[in-house]
């Protein structure tokens, strides 16, 4: 059930062995569900409880999965890692009081003649609380234990052919999904049917491959909604004269191609109109920017540019690396799409170009998902860019 070749899987377990040796790290604990996934292939529903992967600087070492009893099946049926590498603690673990799995680890580390290494863990992600931080040094008091929550990501920042390949199959997934939404979006109809309908599409997938759930719900605000970008969907009803924005994805393999798109039921209000011209505008001059040795706060600068002609100001990023996630995110945690990221851009890195507007009573979405090409971003999804009024 591998993803990828397991070659694939052993070039980046170097390339991540390499950042940690700049850092000097001597043992890496991947506690977030997509580095996991990235460096060794696991991939299941488990997230919810303490699971992580510990990369140890020797060459000569595989990784070693631990996580609960019951999902040790799973490391062994999706990863390239040898039975004894898949190490699981009891479930008197799980939701205790009194004990807790990062004691379990510090003692894996401790019988490794590893406890008083420098250990990098990733403390900024949804996965790793801070009772995790506290075990882990209350059983390795004599280690030095750091945040390196963003070392994963910066590995996996240029994707390979393959992975470029898998956002290819979730582009397809992404445009079928973004037709059902925008066909959903009509008087009459609830905001609750359009997101089931949605849903279903994305993981029917194509005829020739099925799609995977997505890190990110669908997002439908609508009417004055609009105004915010992070609103999902009710039961109530599409409203003639209302404007809806859709922001979702189609996902293979846990490999994300996001959109947003916004619909207007009836005459556009000559702001939403005009403003929606200008974000094209922008969103265009900023894919055009996007080549390799770029910056990635000169490409917002391209975008911001182009809006401040018109008299419009953004506060916010315009932008973000995005491919292989879970929920509650399809965004990895590297390039910012901003003034200050000067991260220079590589071919075959993967962004979300996504210049939303959010005034006090609407706002707007139109977005690309972009592959970094020496002509510019290249977007994934072949979908009208502008604004869709029915």
């Amino acid at each position: 059930m591998l993803a990828f070749e397991e070659r694939e899987y052993r070039d980046r377990i170097a390339n991540a062995r390499k950042r940690m040796a700049a850092d000097g790290i001597d043992v890496m604990l991947c506690s977030n569900p997509a580095n996991m996934c990235y460096l060794t292939g696991y991939d299941g529903w488990s997230f919810y409880v303490h699971q992580l992967v510990i990369l140890t600087a020797n060459d000569n070492e595989d990784p070693v999965w631990v996580g609960r009893g019951m999902d040790a099946n799973a490391a062994k049926v999706t990863t390239f890692l040898p039975d004894e590498n898949v190490i699981s603690y009891s479930d008197d673990y799980v939701h205790s009081k009194v004990k807790h799995p990062l004691e379990f680890v510090g003692g894996l580390l401790k019988e490794r003649g590893l406890d008083k290494a420098k250990i990098g863990a990733e403390m900024d992600t949804f996965y790793f609380p801070a009772r995790s931080l506290l075990s882990l040094q209350r059983t390795l008091p004599n280690a030095e234990i750091i945040d390196a929550s963003t070392l994963v990501p910066w590995v996996k920042v240029v994707k390979s052919p393959a992975e470029i390949e898998y956002m290819e199959r979730a582009a397809r997934i992404c445009e079928r999904a973004m037709r059902t939404a925008v066909d959903n979006i009509h008087t009459g109809n609830r905001q609750c049917d359009a997101a089931a309908e949605i849903f279903r599409t994305q993981i029917a997938g194509t005829e020739e491959f099925g799609g995977d759930y997505t890190a990110i719900v669908p997002m439908l605000p609508s009417g004055e909604g609009t105004n915010t970008p992070h609103l999902t969907w009710n039961d109530k009803h599409f409203n003639n004269g209302e404007a809806t924005i859709i922001e979702l994805a189609g996902c293979y393999r846990r490999y994300h191609c996001p959109m947003a798109r916004t619909v207007q039921i009836g005459k556009a209000p000559k702001k939403l109109d005009d403003t929606a011209k200008i974000v094209v505008e922008g969103l265009n001059n900023a894919m055009e920017a996007a080549k390799p040795g770029t910056t990635a706060e000169e490409v917002e600068q391209a975008w911001r540019q182009t809006i401040e002609r018109h008299g419009i100001k953004k506060e916010s990023r315009i932008g973000y690396s995005t491919g292989l996630n879970y929920p509650p995110d399809w965004g990895e945690g590297s390039v910012s799409v901003r003034p200050g990221d000067k991260t220079e851009l590589q071919e075959n890195m993967c962004l979300h170009i996504i210049p939303g507007i959010w005034m006090d009573d609407w706002g707007m979405e139109i977005s690309e998902c972009i592959q970094i090409t020496p002509s510019g971003g290249r977007a994934f999804a072949d979908f009208e860019r502008n604004l869709i009024v029915k």
